[in-house]
């Protein structure tokens, strides 16, 4: 074999799990890190699959190293091998009493305040050794799966694509939120007055929209928000005393709308809370355990 050149056949589960972490931390530092490994051992490990598939695989680009289209599609391709070796690997029996792992679950606002409580009780009572790390979902949670910063998703979910599983927790709608001052406090609003309200937008970002503002949308209409926030942190403050109306689920208005009223909306945007994971983590005897925990602590 000519220096320089690698045979495919020399490539390991290894190697390829090793493009994967540089792809999902974007840094080859980050990556020997993780791996706990020389950055040399991983620099030479992605110089040897460079060499086999004849492409950079990583540029570097803002300060990250950001994988050529090349490398998605090798990694596209690659992702079922080793969710197929990761599922192996997995032990067949898990004690939870015994167990000193960390689970992540990724969530919003939301979900933090109405169910990870209970999940974060249910965990203690079974597994007082296990840690519990909760990270943000922002708008396209099941990302944080896909990219393994997540072992399970909390929240509402419209993914139909091959490789995710999800159980239904409950179903939600959403309500009108305002000081008791507001002229339309507690009222059922008809959709022109409810347009014609100063709105405050809760906007999540990523590719994700409230099911009202979907629902709002397919009808014909926009609505033009008056202010725009990332989440529904210090939303009793913001609209104590204002004449903002903010649109929120009813569960999520039931626990923080103490000194504020609540109003049927004309856009309920029905939808359901619930419980992601993916297809690597399906058969996992721990990860079977913690989605029954979890199941058991979130459903009303």
């Amino acid at each position: 074999m000519a220096e320089g050149k690698w045979d495919p056949a020399s490539i390991d589960f290894a190697a390829l799990n090793t493009l994967r972490v540089v792809h999902r931390l974007g840094s080859f530092t980050r990556a020997a890190e993780h791996l706990d490994v020389n950055q040399s051992a991983v620099s030479y490990t992605i110089g040897k699959l460079r060499a086999c598939f004849h492409d950079p695989l990583f540029v570097p680009e803002g300060g990250r190293q950001v994988a050529t289209l090349r490398c998605e599609q090798l990694l596209l391709r690659a992702a079922e091998m080793l969710d197929i070796i990761d599922g192996l690997a997995q032990p067949e029996t898990f004690v939870p009493g015994q167990s000193t792992r960390t689970v992540t679950i990724a969530c919003n606002y939301y979900e933090r305040i109405l169910l990870i409580p209970r999940v974060v009780a249910a965990l203690r009572a079974e597994a007082p050794n296990m840690s519990l790390r909760v990270t943000s979902a922002l708008g396209d949670g099941h990302v944080r799966l896909l990219e393994r910063e997540a072992d399970v998703l909390l929240g509402p979910f419209e993914r139909r694509e091959s490789g995710f599983h999800a159980r239904r927790l409950f179903s939600e709608e959403y309500i009108c939120l305002t000081d008791p001052g507001h002229p339309a406090a507690g009222r059922n609003l008809g959709i022109e007055e409810y347009l014609s309200l100063k709105h405050l937008l809760i906007d999540y970002g990523g590719t994700w929209k409230s099911a009202y503002l979907q629902e709002l949308e397919a009808a014909g209409h926009v609505l033009a928000p008056t202010l725009t926030v990332p989440s529904p942190a210090a939303l009793s403050e913001l609209l104590a005393g204002s004449n903002l109306v903010a649109t929120i689920p009813r569960r999520l208005a039931d626990r923080i709308s103490d000194g504020l009223v609540i109003g049927q909306c004309p856009f309920r945007g029905a939808f359901s809370l619930s419980l992601v994971w993916t297809q690597r983590t399906n058969s996992s005897a721990m990860h079977r355990w913690l989605r029954d925990v979890i199941l058991r602590a979130c459903r009303d």
